[in-house]
């Protein structure tokens, strides 16, 4: 197959990196109300979830270290549903991988998949907290805000979140999936997390929020103390400046987006179908004000997601190598959980990266080949740098600098590509090369 040339380029965005995460976490809870809330010597139960979320390992640590020094005693237990393979070694063995275990944070892990039912929400759910949580004198939760992969509302995935799917591990996974399937993910995550905050000892917790470096841009306390409406009216205002933070692809519309890994340590869904347009249920484009994407080649997993296969039913083809690394058991048990049984599905694969573009290149509708798009990203969670085609060049948006001279597809073997280019060079030659 005879590729268009490539370029590197570099996306510009504002960096809102926090310098000083313990101090400004030590700052944020200490202006909050939480301390006073709870006895001295209380034991407090700090739930943390799966996602790869940048600097998580120092801010759990930072969250640790005020409790202690506030005289309470701190463990940390898995927010998570069916993640680990959905057991509690597995559970702790994710946490353990992001730097997060007893001898990095000086308390401990406690994971088991037991919940205790804590009655049913007006609409017949029955609610689910971690017995482990549930027994200790009061829950402090740590998580990320940020747009969910399977829908789009005014709350998404956040603390709200975590206190349903999170909070209720498997059990309560299953339970809030099925009746989402009808009454929706958002009105379960609202319906569930009320209930769950009206009858636990959730104090409130950490909010995070990320940038478009994928940097820790927001550290955010939430109290619990005025209600269910307060809490949910402060997330949705966070997820909002959030989501106006967000990276996307580099150009409005991509003929063939080319994905180096998916995870679940990248997205729930594996690949964050907000920047691929791609629903977790097949749908092509579904998002507007966002960048159309017409074929998606995936070349493999990311060593962070346990083998986990979800995300690859979003792609139209991948390499199959990554086919092979696939463990059926957490992919299947991930996506039957969240009633998403399509985002398992195993795509058209090929045995190398030249094979799948030369198959996939004629069906987007161009009849010249030469004038197929490309774009290659290394996961969708790193968008600043990218390459392109120098076809695309033309397209791409403003904030976006060509950062290299155009050159030939690098590849390892006769067929297969390369390593992804770790950074972009510094020239700007933008000017040079028509953009």
């Amino acid at each position: 197959m005879n590729l268009p040339r490539f370029v590197r380029v570099e996306q510009s965005f504002p960096d809102r990196t926090i310098s000083d995460i313990p101090t400004h976490i030590r700052k944020e809870l200490s202006q909050s109300d939480f301390v006073s809330r709870v006895p001295r010597g209380a034991r407090i139960a700090i739930g943390v979830g799966s996602r790869g979320i940048s600097n998580i390992a120092t801010i759990v640590k930072s969250v640790v270290e005020f409790w202690r020094e506030n005289g309470a005693q701190p463990f940390v237990f898995p927010a998570m549903g069916s993640h680990g393979a959905a057991t509690g070694e597995g559970q702790a063995d994710v946490l353990a991988h992001y730097g997060i275990h007893e001898a990095t944070i000086g308390v401990p892990v406690i994971s088991s998949l037991d919940v205790v039912e804590l009655g049913k929400t007006p609409e017949g759910i029955i609610t689910y907290v971690s017995r482990d949580a549930h027994e200790a004198d009061a829950i402090f939760l740590v998580g990320r805000v940020k747009a969910h992969t399977d829908f789009s509302g005014k709350i998404e995935s956040g603390l709200l979140k975590m206190m349903a799917i999170g909070l209720g591990k498997l059990a309560g996974a299953r339970q809030y999936h099925t009746f989402a399937y009808r009454n929706g993910l958002e009105s379960v995550i609202r319906s569930v997390g009320s209930h769950i905050l009206a009858h636990s000892k959730i104090l409130g917790g950490l909010a995070i929020q990320e940038g478009a470096h994928h940097e820790t841009a927001g550290l955010v306390a939430v109290s619990s103390a005025q209600g269910a409406a307060a809490m949910i009216a402060k997330e949705e205002a966070l997820l909002a400046q959030t989501k106006s933070w967000a990276a996307k692809l580099p150009a409005p519309e991509i003929d063939i987006l080319i994905v180096d890994e998916i995870g679940k340590n990248i997205s729930g869904a594996g690949m964050d179908t907000k920047v691929i347009n791609r629903s977790v249920v097949g749908h092509y484009n579904p998002f507007p004000n966002t960048p159309i994407v017409h074929r998606i080649y995936v070349r493999g997993l990311s060593e962070l997601t346990y083998n986990s296969g979800i995300g690859m039913g979003l792609a139209d083809a991948v390499h199959e190598s990554m086919v092979s690394q696939v463990d059926k058991r957490p992919t299947y048990l991930n996506a039957l959980t969240a009633s998403t049984p399509a985002n398992a599905r195993i795509p058209i694969h090929f045995p190398s990266d030249a094979e799948a573009l030369a198959s996939l290149a004629p069906t987007v509708g161009k009849i010249d080949l030469y004038d197929v798009t490309y774009c290659r990203i290394r996961n969708t969670l790193e968008l600043v740098h990218a390459t392109v085609s120098e076809n695309l060049i033309p397209s791409l948006y403003p904030n976006v600098r060509v950062t290299s001279e155009p050159f030939e597809v690098p590849f390892d073997s006769p067929s297969d590509f390369g390593e992804f280019p770790a950074t972009a060079e510094t020239a700007d030659v933008s000017e040079r090369v028509g953009h």
